[in-house]
């Protein structure tokens, strides 16, 4: 069934317009934990840590932001505890662990990082420099490799051609032995909140011009901005649904409903890609969730509703 609908900011940027910014309203993972129908938090005896991972990754991007990579890297490990999938903490837990003068330890998360994140050039970059500081230069190359077969695609023109010069350049001087430190990201920027928001609403303004790309890239900043809040891991399943990319559209969905299980955004869309696949069983679960936290009725279901019913006209 092809049906189109642009994606509606209004429903997940209307608490930013009332707040004055994403970090304004974190996410709690002790208050969403009761899950689809609306109920308590977790209880007393649950196990496992109850940590707000959109707290914990500002304090983190703090923390890196002066020089304290032992602390920044404590606060980026309690947000890949709840947030697993998280490639944005994982890099930075990395990059903070690489950054402190401990490769051994970064090796995993920046594997990590690159798994969850393939897109993010920098964190390819820094997990070859610390295979490179462990002897790893089998592996190192396998990773140069990818960032060169990067570049060829780039051809010089795209929008990450800075940060691919830059990386292959970088990898290339430790491979030849020159002394060579994790570059890592570049924090500072992101210290300004109305510009991180300035960010989230480039992403949204491109996508719904139909740029998918362009708005997969701003969400990639914000995404290092603001670290795992359910409303850009929406967004990018979003983009990466309209891209055809189905199976990254789910991985996107089920992030955010890990982190918000009651996410109305991340509901609808997901449910709209389960239409999409042919899966109506599964639709009809997620309006089922919708209905059961709309007391009295709410966007989202509606619009899940009416997909529904044309699939199965």
């Amino acid at each position: 069934m092809a049906m189109t609908k642009r994606f509606q900011p209004a429903k997940l940027a209307a608490a930013l317009l009332i707040t004055g910014g994403l970090m304004a309203t974190p996410v709690s993972l002790v208050s969403a934990a009761g899950g689809g129908g609306g109920g308590g938090g977790a209880a007393p005896s649950a196990s496992g840590p109850q940590y707000d991972p959109a707290e914990e990754y500002r304090e983190g991007v703090a923390a890196y932001n002066a020089g304290d990579f032992d602390q920044a890297a404590s606060h980026f490990k309690r947000v890949t505890r709840v947030a697993r999938r998280n490639g944005e903490a994982h890099y930075l837990l990395g990059a903070s662990y690489m950054q402190a003068g401990k490769p051994k330890r970064a090796r995993k998360p920046l594997e990590n990082a690159v798994k969850y994140s393939p897109d993010r050039i920098e964190a390819k970059r820094d997990l070859a420099l610390a295979y490179i500081q462990l002897e790893r230069i089998e592996d190192a190359r396998e990773m140069l490799a990818e960032l060169n077969a990067l570049n060829a695609n780039c051809g010089g023109s795209c929008a990450d051609q800075a940060v691919l010069t830059q990386s292959v350049a970088a990898v290339e001087k430790a491979m030849g032995g020159e002394a060579q430190a994790s570059l890592g990201p570049s924090l500072k920027e992101f210290a300004d909140l109305s510009a991180n928001d300035a960010l989230y609403y480039q992403a949204v303004s491109a996508i719904n011009r139909d740029e998918h790309e362009e708005g997969l890239r701003y969400l990639r900043k914000a995404a290092l901005a603001f670290g795992p809040h359910p409303d850009i891991l929406t967004y990018q399943g979003f983009a990466n649904r309209k891209l055809g990319r189905f199976d990254a559209a789910q991985s996107y969905y089920d992030r955010a409903l890990n982190v918000a299980p009651n996410h109305l955004g991340a509901l609808e869309y997901y449910g709209e890609l389960k239409v999409e696949r042919g899966d109506i069983s599964g639709a009809k679960a997620n309006l089922a969730k919708l209905d059961a936290i709309c007391d009295f009725g709410c966007f989202e279901a509606e619009e899940l509703r009416t997909w529904i019913v044309k699939a199965q006209s």
